[in-house]
């Protein structure tokens, strides 16, 4: 029997941005989509595990990776193996927390659509034919949130845990990818994911920014479909 699939979109999304995923793993793999609910990270992790099968492969995106690697803290027994894209395993630096806050009173004072175009310039995904259109693409799921999510999502990642130890002790398959044009989690970034993990393969994509999914589709599926096969994972007792 193979291992069932979990995605977790990242900020703002929801399942269609793994549509292509899903239709190349689903020949093989029962696939779900389970959305972020919750006013923390706990809480939206503790929603996942209410739904998710008793044992399960997840993947996240961006915010959806920083979900699943707190699933794969409260419940490592659960979890088989763990695919992390366009990730952050740090708490967000005080920088960065701080240049939130005029977004976040910009957004509050009516001026979402503005707020959201910064969230996801055009320089965090690769320049190509496509890219104002996966980037549209993200700001219709984004204007369908709504502003509620977003100033709960924002907050959220302001204040979201550093997962370091969590990733070293991982003693399952692991996969992280990442986009060469990602500026918002940049090739560095993944790659220092990468070397946390005992046993984490490194895909970086060459035509491919902050939304890989969209952006290198067959690239994506290909990687998390030899994750899927990889050898089964250990237990250690």
């Amino acid at each position: 029997m193979t291992e069932s699939l979990v995605l977790l979109p990242g900020f703002l999304a929801d399942g269609r941005v793994f549509a292509d995923q899903i239709s190349d793993l689903s020949r093989s793999h029962a696939v779900m989509v389970a959305p972020l609910i919750g006013e923390s990270l706990t809480e939206m992790a503790d929603a996942v595990l209410a739904v998710a099968p008793p044992k399960f492969a997840v993947a996240g995106h961006d915010l959806g990776a920083s979900v699943a690697t707190e699933i794969l803290r409260r419940a490592p027994g659960r979890v088989t193996r763990i695919a992390l894209l366009s990730a952050s395993a740090q708490a967000e630096p005080p920088n960065a927390a701080a240049a939130r806050e005029p977004r976040l009173i910009k957004a509050k004072t009516g001026r979402y659509g503005e707020v959201l175009l910064e969230e996801l310039p055009s320089t965090a995904l690769c320049e190509g034919p496509y890219r104002n259109a996966i980037r549209d693409h993200w700001l219709d799921m984004a204007m369908e949130a709504g502003l509620e999510i977003y100033l709960n999502q924002s907050r959220i990642l302001q204040r979201r845990p550093d997962h370091q130890n969590v990733l070293r002790r991982a003693r399952i398959p692991a996969l992280v990818i990442g986009g060469m044009a990602d500026t918002i989690c940049p090739p560095r970034r993944q790659e220092f994911i990468a070397q946390l993990m005992p046993r984490a393969d490194l895909v970086l994509i060459e035509k491919a920014g902050h939304l890989p999914m969209l952006e290198a589709p067959t690239t994506v599926s290909r990687a998390l479909k030899t994750w899927l096969e990889a050898e089964a994972p250990f237990v250690l007792r």
